[in-house]
C-alpha cells in the first residue's frame, strides 16, 4: 500500500469523524467569544444524540429518507432548551459557570439513560434504521489526487460541518451581531455603555452553543454508532472542548484542531487495516484520540488568550 493509497483511506474517515467534533467546537466558540464558559458541551451532545435516535426510530416509518435530517431538527431543539438552563443559572443567576456546565453533563447522562430504561426497558436504543449515507460527488470524485481524497466516499453531514464553520467565521468578523458577541466577551461594561443587552446576547450565544452541540450529538450517533446507550459520546464533547481551545476560540482554528482529533479518531478505527499501523497495539491507538486532547490542553490552554470577560459575570452597571 502506498502513501496515497493510504491517505485515500485515512483523509476521507478522518473528515467524517472530525463533523460533529467540528460543529460542537463551534458552539462552545459562540458561547465562549460572549464570555460564558461552556463545560456542559458533552451534556448538550448527550442530549442531542439520545432525541436524535429517539426520533429516527418513531419516524422511520413517516419520513423515510429525510428521518435523519428532520431527528438533527429534534435534537438542535432539545439541546437548546437544556442550554437554556446553563444560561439562567450563569447569566440570570451568575452562578459558577464550571460548575453549572458541569451540572448539566451530569443531568443530561442521567435524564437520557432514565428515559431509555422507561421507554426500551433495556439499557440502549434500538438500532435505527434511517442512516446517513456515503456517497461519491459527480464530477468532483473524478479530479486526480483531490477526487479521492475528498469527494469520495463522504457525508453531507461532513459538507454541512464545514459550510457551519465558515458561516459562523462570518457571523463572528464580519456582522455587526458578531462585533456585538466579540465586545460582551471582551469588555461587557464597554458594550453596556454603547447600548448593547449584554445578557441578551450571552443568551443568545448560550443557545446557539445548545443548538449546535445537539446537532453534532445527533450526526454523532446516527453517523457512528447508529443507537444510543451509555457510552454513545463518551468523551466527544470534551474532546470538542479541547478543540475550540486549540483552536484559539476562533471557528476556522476549532474547526482545523477537530479535523486534527478526527484523523487521530479515524487511526483508532482503520489503523488495522494500515500495514504500517497495524504493528501498534490496538490499545495504543484506541487511547491516542484522548491523549492528544489531554496534549493539546496542557500545551495551549496557558498560551491561547482567552476572552477576556471569560467566565465572569456580568451586574449592569457595575464598575
Amino acid at each position: 500500500m502506498s502513501f496515497l493509497d493510504i491517505l485515500y483511506f485515512i483523509v476521507p474517515s478522518a473528515i467524517f469523524y472530525a463533523a460533529p467534533l467540528i460543529l460542537v467546537a463551534i458552539g462552545g466558540v459562540f458561547s465562549e467569544r460572549s464570555g460564558v464558559v461552556n463545560i456542559g458541551l458533552e451534556g448538550l451532545m448527550v442530549i442531542g444524540a439520545f432525541v436524535g435516535i429517539l426520533f429516527n426510530l418513531l419516524f422511520a416509518d413517516t419520513f423515510g429518507g429525510m428521518t435523519p435530517w428532520l431527528a438533527l431538527i429534534a435534537a438542535m431543539v432539545a439541546a437548546l432548551m437544556l442550554s437554556l438552563l446553563h444560561a439562567v443559572a450563569s447569566i440570570s443567576f451568575r452562578a459558577d459557570q464550571v460548575v453549572s456546565g458541569v451540572a448539566i453533563n451530569l443531568l443530561a447522562i442521567a435524564l437520557a439513560l432514565y428515559l431509555v430504561k422507561s421507554i426500551f426497558d433495556k439499557g440502549q436504543t434500538d438500532f435505527i434504521s434511517e442512516r446517513f449515507a456515503r456517497y461519491n460527488v459527480p464530477v468532483l470524485s473524478e479530479i486526480p489526487v483531490i477526487g479521492p481524497l475528498f469527494f469520495t466516499s463522504v457525508y453531507n453531514t461532513s459538507f454541512f460541518a464545514i459550510g457551519v464553520a465558515i458561516l459562523a467565521w462570518f457571523v463572528i468578523y464580519k456582522t455587526p451581531f458578531g462585533l456585538r458577541l466579540r465586545a460582551v466577551g471582551e469588555h461587557p461594561m464597554a458594550a453596556d455603555t454603547m447600548g448593547i443587552n449584554v445578557a441578551r446576547m450571552r443568551y443568545v450565544a448560550v443557545m446557539i452553543s445548545g443548538a449546535l452541540a445537539g446537532i453534532g450529538g445527533a450526526i454523532y450517533a446516527q453517523t457512528i454508532t447508529g443507537d444510543f446507550g451509555h457510552a454513545t459520546i463518551n468523551g466527544q464533547g470534551f474532546m470538542a472542548l479541547a478543540a475550540m481551545i486549540f483552536g484559539k476560540w476562533h471557528p476556522l482554528g476549532a474547526m482545523g484542531a477537530a479535523l486534527f482529533f478526527g484523523f487521530a479518531q479515524s487511526l483508532s478505527i482503520v489503523g488495522s487495516s494500515i500495514p504500517v499501523i497495524q504493528e501498534i497495539p490496538n490499545v495504543f491507538l484506541l487511547i491516542l484520540p484522548y491523549v492528544l486532547t489531554i496534549f493539546a490542553l496542557a500545551g495551549f490552554i496557558g498560551r491561547a488568550n482567552a476572552p477576556k470577560a471569560n467566565g465572569k459575570p456580568y451586574i449592569k452597571g457595575q464598575r
